[in-house]
Parts: structure tokens; C-alpha cells; sequence
């Protein structure tokens, strides 16, 4: 390849693309496109240890790795447009960026609610400037609303109580993650929480916010008419692909209602040649036929080792594929192994009112396990989950 490979966004996903590429054999010329001004981090303990000021810097690899990689990277470069003929990508300042193989990697932006007042204290998380936002305005509060109860909400609720602030959660749906986990798991979730002081409300949503004189938030009136008292409020109401750039682009996105993203195939090619996707922003194609994002940061190395041997012509890893993901949440780590889904089956096989373990099963067949607290007993299931095991197999006494 005369052309460089270009991979734009610089997260866990694009970083993680360019390793692999590295590691299958690619020497020539990669670069690496960042709208952001600072080299590629990680985003799970922006949600944590990051906003309970018990770390400041979770940058993934030092300058030097990117000099002896023969990596690119440009900071503070944002891509607005893309030429698949020309293969050139239009930048934000006007220039542009020829190559060989475009690799999409720009990730997901979070929701924001309409019609709310622009007020000081109002925050979402996605990044590092917004964790430090939110992090500034920690240390001075001693009530906070967090709206949507998903991973993020529930993370932060646990983050702002561990630093003594007064939580108020709440969740339109009937429990914590119930999209996500159903509705049995989500209510040893609220448990914990309850346990821990939040003021966890659900079936309800937010109305509207109120902020005093000075502009600054100062509470909130909630769906059921009741008003709540906060210093700061997060909203963790989910996120959406970052895709604009690609408008014109004739790279085929998934339908909004489909949950968006850029289509692929099961290694990431899209449906223009010599451009692929990877990480939050691909809906790739998956063992059920069915295209879906996996907003997971396991699934971003994962993708990746795929799309770049497939890219380079190289083998493709042999192991099963069996999606990981975890949530720490006070302290409590929450782990689920396979593809556990709000409409399985779900077997709670054991639950000491804080820590629990749960499987989940469609027609009789292991889906996932979810575990609270339960490392071992979760990874144990690793094998049976790639397997397809029938459900008797866990649940009959051994």
C-alpha cells in the first residue's frame, strides 16, 4: 500500500486497531485522527475512579509508544467529510488526508434531553473534558439527580455517594438496566443501591430543571410532580454514533430506530471498498444474521484483531467469541459473560442479598451469566457459553 491507512477516532477502538495492525505485519504508513487534544485514554474510569479524584490520568500509552510504533497521530483533528472515490478525508481546518484503507472508529456522543434550560451544573459523560467538568463540581455538592439508571447513571450514583453526596437516581423504566439485564436483575441492582443511601425512584422521568439567579441548577421537578433539591445533575440517558461526518459519504449507516452506526460485515468492511468500522460506532454482522452495535470495551480489542487480519489477509484468531463486559459499582464488581438479554430466561441460582449469580437462557440453551461479587463462578461459564450448553447443565446439581 503507497496510501496510508487512515483510522479516524482516536479511543480505545481506533488505538487498539492500529496495535493490531502493527502486530499482524502492516508497516507502512498509519495514521491516527483524534478530534480530542490529547492522546488516546481509556473512558470506563472517567465514570469512577477518575471523578472520585482518586486518579488523574488514564491515557492508554505514553508518547514514546506512538514514535516507536511508527503511529501517526494527530491530536485536535476532527473529520467532517469523507471522498470515497477521491479516498480523501476532509478535515475541519480545510485540508485533507488521502489513503489507502480508511478504518472508521468515531465512536458514540451522549444524549442530551430537549427542551431542558441551559443551566451551570448540568452534565453528561463521555470524555475526558466533560469527567473534569463533572469532577469540579463534585467536590463543592452535597445533592445530586442523576437521570437513567443505565451503566453510566448507576456508576455515577455509586461514584458521588462513595464521596458523601446525596443521590437521587432515577429511572423511567421499572428497575436499574432493565433494557439491559431485565427486570429480576435489575432489582438486586436497586437493591444495592438502596442499601447504600440512593434515593432510587423508577417509573418515572424527569419534567424539567431549575436553576436560581446566577444560572447555576438548583433542582428538578420529575414527572410525578414531585421537586428534588440538587447541586449537580448527570445525565445518563444514553449515546448516539458519531456519523454525521459521513452523510454524503455513500457509506451505508444503520436506520436511527435500528440503533445507527455504520454497517459491516463480521470483520468490519462497510459497504464501500477500502473503507471499514470498528468499535461503538459499527453495527457489524453478527452469528444471528442481524446487524447491532456492542458498546462494550472488551468487544472494541476484539473487533479489532478481526478487522485487521482481515484487512492484511492475514488468519483470523480461532478462539469463540464470548462477549465480556463489567460495571464497578461500589464495591461490587458486576460482570456478564455471553449475550444476556432483558427477554431470556433468567435462573438466579444464588444470592446472599448483595452479591448474586444469574443465568440466562432462550428455548433451553445458556445465553449468559450475570455475577455480582462473583468473578469465578462467571468466568467458569466462559466455555459453556461458546459451547451452547443446555441450561439443565448449570442448574442440576453436580
Amino acid at each position: 500500500m503507497t496510501a496510508p491507512i487512515v483510522i479516524v477516532g482516536a479511543g480505545l477502538a481506533g488505538l487498539r486497531t492500529a496495535e493490531e495492525l502493527r502486530r499482524a505485519g502492516y508497516d507502512g504508513e498509519l495514521v491516527l485522527v483524534g478530534d480530542e487534544a490529547r492522546l488516546p485514554y481509556d473512558r470506563p474510569p472517567l465514570s469512577k475512579q477518575f471523578v472520585r479524584g482518586e486518579t488523574d490520568d488514564t491515557t492508554l500509552r505514553p508518547s514514546e509508544f506512538y514514535a516507536e510504533k511508527r503511529i501517526d497521530v494527530r491530536v485536535s483533528t476532527e473529520a467532517v467529510g469523507v471522498d470515497t472515490d477521491a479516498r480523501r478525508v476532509h478535515l475541519a481546518d480545510g485540508s485533507t488526508l488521502g489513503y489507502g484503507q480508511l478504518i472508521i472508529a468515531t465512536g458514540l456522543r451522549p444524549r442530551r434531553l430537549p427542551g431542558l434550560p441551559d443551566l451551570r451544573g448540568v452534565h453528561v459523560l463521555r470524555g475526558h473534558t466533560d469527567a473534569v467538568a463533572l469532577r469540579a463540581d463534585l467536590a463543592d455538592a452535597a445533592t445530586a439527580l442523576v437521570i437513567g439508571a443505565g451503566f453510566i447513571g448507576c456508576e455515577l450514583a455509586a461514584s458521588f455517594r462513595a464521596n458523601g453526596v446525596g443521590v437521587v437516581l432515577v429511572e423511567p423504566q421499572a428497575t436499574p438496566l432493565a433494557s439491559v439485564l431485565g427486570t429480576q436483575v435489575g432489582e438486586l441492582i436497586a437493591r444495592m443501591h438502596r442499601a447504600e443511601g440512593v434515593d432510587l425512584r423508577c417509573g418515572i422521568g424527569l419534567d424539567t430543571l431549575y436553576g436560581d439567579d446566577a444560572g447555576r441548577v438548583r433542582g428538578a421537578r420529575l414527572s410525578d410532580g414531585s421537586e428534588i433539591a440538587a447541586d449537580l445533575v448527570a445525565l445518563g440517558v444514553g449515546s448516539r454514533p458519531v456519523t454525521e461526518w459521513l452523510s454524503d459519504s455513500g457509506i451505508a449507516l444503520a436506520e436511527p430506530s435500528a440503533g445507527g452506526g455504520v454497517l459491516a460485515d463480521e470483520v468490519g468492511r462497510t459497504s464501500v471498498a477500502g473503507v471499514w468500522a470498528v468499535g461503538d460506532v459499527a453495527a457489524w454482522l453478527h452469528e444471528t444474521g442481524s446487524r447491532k452495535r456492542v458498546e462494550h470495551w472488551t468487544n472494541a480489542g476484539e473487533q479489532a484483531k478481526l478487522l485487521a487480519c482481515a484487512l492484511l489477509g492475514a488468519a483470523p484468531p480461532t478462539a469463540a467469541r464470548v462477549p465480556y463486559f463489567w460495571s464497578d459499582q461500589y464495591d461490587v464488581k458486576i460482570q456478564a459473560l455471553g449475550t444476556p438479554n432483558a427477554t431470556d430466561d433468567v435462573h438466579v441460582v444464588s444470592d446472599d442479598g448483595r452479591k448474586f449469580l444469574a443465568y440466562y437462557s432462550q428455548a433451553g440453551t445458556l445465553t449468559g451469566v450475570v455475577g455480582a461479587g462473583m468473578t469465578a463462578q462467571v468466568m467458569k461459564a466462559r466455555a459453556k457459553i461458546a459451547a451452547g450448553a443446555p441450561i439443565t447443565e448449570l442448574l442440576t446439581p453436580s
